[in-house]
């Protein structure tokens, strides 16, 4: 069955332009202008990936975002249509899967777009066991479910990948480079801080279910790592 994705965009042109060409990629799109029938089909229906503008009429993409993560881990791509950095950072903060400034590439839209569902879809057949289990940790790659001590930890794909391949070589300096390469799927740029941001929000993610704030050591100049 084609990926269903929700797109929300308010500038008719822009919105018309990407659904097409999503839809001629083999996509199931669904289009809507405002944060407000943003949320609500975000919430009703199961996408694999959302495609969310920031500036947005009724409720901007920042709130839809958050509503959005209280109950579901649907990947989200962000439009941020100045590509500050704040806005990038504030995005990805909230739990956003990926960013993209406006204007841009149609065809880095694609790419993002694949890598994304690559991550969420495929990310179980990249190794041959699906469960780890360390000091109370629990990973099932099956359902991108964390758990400690029993209680479900809540992620987004991007955020459990990470976190997978930090479990999996627990005690060994992961460069950034090797984390960029793996997880987000595209090269390392010493100013993409995508990959701070997502470590950082897992951590405090694992801190508030009860695990220590050194069970990801932060190595100066050579990456991260995962105290077993």
């Amino acid at each position: 069955m084609p990926a269903p994705i929700l797109v929300v965009e308010d500038d008719p042109q822009l919105n018309q332009q990407v659904c097409a060409l999503l839809e001629n990629k083999g996509f199931e799109v669904t289009c809507v202008h405002d944060g407000e029938q943003g949320l609500t089909h975000a919430l009703a229906y199961d996408y694999e990936l959302i495609i969310l503008d920031i500036r947005l009429p009724l409720l901007e993409g920042y709130d839809v975002l958050s509503q959005l993560r209280k109950c579901k881990q649907t990947p989200v791509l962000i439009l941020s249509a100045c590509g500050a950095e704040q806005d990038r950072i504030k995005g990805l903060s909230m739990g956003a899967d990926d960013y993209l400034p406006k204007p841009f590439n149609i065809e880095e839209l694609i790419l993002r777009v694949e890598a994304i569902l690559r991550r969420s879809q495929h990310f179980e057949q990249s190794t041959t066991h699906f469960f780890i289990e360390k000091n109370g940790l629990s990973l099932n790659k099956h359902h991108f479910e964390a758990t400690f001590n029993n209680a479900s930890i809540e992620m987004t794909a991007i955020q459990f990948k990470l976190l997978w391949h930090l479990v999996e070589n627990a005690g060994q300096a992961l460069s950034k480079p090797y984390l960029s390469q793996q997880v987000l799927e595209r090269q390392f740029s010493r100013y993409d801080r995508s990959l701070d941001m997502h470590l950082s929000r897992l951590r405090k993610k694992l801190i508030a279910a009860g695990m220590g704030a050194e069970s990801i050591t932060t190595l100066h100049g050579r990456g991260y790592t995962f105290n077993a």
